[in-house]
């Protein structure tokens, strides 16, 4: 897409942000003590005004184009939450801070009272977890950032090549793609003084940053916050010549604060499910997120080992939902390597996103990169780039070097987006596979480096070597779903798909005309573990293969 229409479509943005309505709600709570905050979870969307019918209601026309090159329908699961719900949650007493499309939830601010109303409410089924997302407000100093984000220190004059060399993102740049007509969406703690540093001057001079939003504050204004997020937009965006150039520096940005670096708490997985429903609504092709979850001020709330399923933390489960809307989305595997915890954080177990890990400038992992594997079995970190003394930007306008997986991860986050540029026919999924695929121990990952350091010109003969029909990946599981490319297919051909056992009963079909590339993604529809049929016709073309669920 040419940049002209590019900043056209921002505008269109601007003004017909179709969440603006839910996402600026400004209902208040009568004044009471001891106030938390819950996600209540709704029994149903029953008499919905949205319809997925009319998905211009609640995504953008972006949005809807990503969904339509990529096959994937608008569900039940996008409609936002009954507005006539969130007005009876008012009426009960709940301060509203946020719904949530994916979870069919509301995020509320209530004391003991006005809490046991709200359970009582029919169409109320349940509090996630059954218990707060917050408490008391924490000190600033409750919680030191320092441990999650990393360290900063004063670099004197150093050249940011070699973090973009390791990766092939030179090569990408060669080639002429830095991002342009792509949207990264960039969730984080804050981007203090982000619109005002001189290397991030031609983002703002193109307006290029469309749409900002405070999760924590409830406002639209990022850019008074914690500074870490502008570090890794740096990472992405900047243009200094002789100093520092980020990996995607000619895309545009959605800035997105779910953090508070003052206390640590579930309430800032909610924040992040709420970024990523943002994110999704917008059309924003990769998400990059260097946050990550474990433990927190309130103790009985620390996650384990064993949630790090793919399955349980909040975070987890929206990160696996925005890879099922089309988004590529790249998070920081934790820099808990080196101490008691060691593993990955959440949401970097989710199955189909990219878990970053960090390398230092000789490809060797830096000490303090949390390790895999997934609390199942599965290979995390997924990749690996520079994240011990990454050249970054810091903001008093310095160019300065940072240590963590925070920095790795939007480096990866600026290669797919131009690796996907560089490859528009591709769906979400084949970028993340193909960069998993360029990783440089593909064939042999282990739990400290995954797949290894990924490259853009590997990633480019991962393409060309797709077969014309690609099922991926065998065996499936509910956590991985079955996805299906038909390579060789005509744009807008109707393809037909079956799903049987091996006696021949129909357990599942479709039937579509993909306005871009034909694929589809197997819904979840309860198989057990076993063989199956898989069957697809496309006018003269016919193919039958066996698929493995485990």
């Amino acid at each position: 897409m040419a940049f002209d229409k590019f900043t056209d479509f921002a505008n269109t943005v601007r003004i017909n942000w179709v969440l603006t309505a839910l996402l600026l709600i400004g209902l208040t709570a009568s004044g009471q003590a001891q106030t938390r905050k819950y996600l209540v979870l709704l029994r149903d969307k029953a008499g919905t005004p949205y319809s997925v019918d009319r998905p211009e209601q609640f995504l953008s026309q972006r949005a809807i184009l990503r969904r339509q090159r990529q096959n994937i329908p608008v569900q039940l699961r996008d409609l936002p939450v009954n507005p006539a719900y969130i007005s009876q949650l008012q009426q009960a007493g709940a301060k509203i801070w946020f719904p949530s499309r994916w979870f069919n939830a509301v995020l509320i601010e209530a004391n003991d009272a006005v809490l046991a109303t709200v359970r009582q409410l029919p169409f109320v089924s349940g509090i996630e977890f059954d218990r707060p997302l917050s408490g008391a407000r924490q000190r600033a100093d409750a919680y030191s950032p320092d441990r999650k984000f990393g360290t900063i220190a004063a670099l004197d004059y150093g050249p940011s090549q070699t973090q973009v060399t390791q990766i092939g993102a030179d090569k990408m740049h060669d080639a002429g793609y830095h991002g342009e007509g792509m949207l990264i969406g960039v969730l984080d703690g804050g981007f203090l003084n982000a619109d005002k540093v001189g290397f991030l001057k031609p983002l703002f001079d193109e307006q290029r940053v469309l749409a900002t939003y405070d999760f924590v504050a409830k406002e639209t204004s990022v850019y008074e916050d914690d500074s870490h997020g502008m570090s890794c937009l740096a990472a992405i965006a900047a243009t200094s010549s002789g100093l520092l150039y980020g990996t995607a520096y000619k895309a545009s940005f959605i800035l997105l604060r779910t953090e508070d670096v003052a206390s640590e708490s579930r309430v800032e997985e909610a924040n992040w499910l709420f970024g990523a429903e943002y994110a999704d609504s917008a059309g924003v092709d990769v998400i990059s997120s260097s946050l990550g979850y474990t433990q927190f001020d309130d103790a009985s709330s620390n996650y384990t080992y064993a949630n790090m399923d793919g399955k349980t933390a909040i975070c987890t489960r929206a990160a696996q939902i925005a890879t099922q809307t089309g988004m590529v989305v790249v998070v920081a595997a934790g820099n808990e390597g080196d101490n008691a915890w060691r593993y990955i954080s959440a949401p970097s177990d989710a199955a189909s996103v990219l878990a970053v890990g960090a390398v230092t400038s000789a490809g060797n992992r830096a000490s303090f990169s949390s390790i895999g594997p997934s609390a199942d079995g599965r290979v995390k970190p997924d990749l690996d780039a520079r994240g011990q003394g990454t050249v970054i930007g810091a903001p008093d306008g310095r160019v300065v070097s940072g240590n963590g997986t925070s920095f790795a991860t939007p480096l990866l986050a600026g290669l797919a987006a131009g690796f996907w540029q560089a490859n528009p026919r591709l769906t979400a999924a084949q970028v993340t596979a193909a960069l998993r695929r360029s990783g440089s121990q593909y064939t042999t990952p282990d739990a400290q480096l995954g797949y290894g350091i990924p490259d853009f010109s590997r990633a480019q003969t991962v393409v060309e070597t797709f077969k014309p029909l690609t099922v991926y990946p065998i065996p499936f599981s509910d956590l991985e779903p079955l996805m299906v490319s038909w390579g060789e297919l005509d744009v807008n051909t109707v393809l037909e798909a079956t799903l049987t056992d091996l006696a021949g009963r129909l357990l599942w079909q479709t039937r579509t005309t993909p306005p871009g590339v034909a694929a589809f993604t197997l819904p979840n529809i309860g198989l057990s573990t076993g063989m199956y049929v898989l069957t697809l016709v496309a006018g003269e073309n016919k193919r039958s293969l066996k698929v493995l669920k485990r």
